[in-house]
């Protein structure tokens, strides 16, 4: 077993003109489209080609 100790360091703020002002923009719609995209390709997947994830 290994250990690592991780010390954190300040974030350097970009100079000039960017859009990075550290405002996330929500986009609710897309991210609902995503995820019903992802759970029918996963519903897909189990359903029509039988695959199923096992782990152990």
């Amino acid at each position: 077993m290994a250990t690592a100790t991780l010390t954190p360091h300040p974030v350097p703020t970009p100079s000039g003109a960017t859009a990075a002002s550290g405002v996330r923009h929500s986009h609710p719609l897309g991210t609902a489209l995503r995820a019903v995209r992802v759970f029918a390709g996963a519903a897909f997947s189990v359903v029509v080609l039988g695959e199923t994830e096992t782990r152990r």
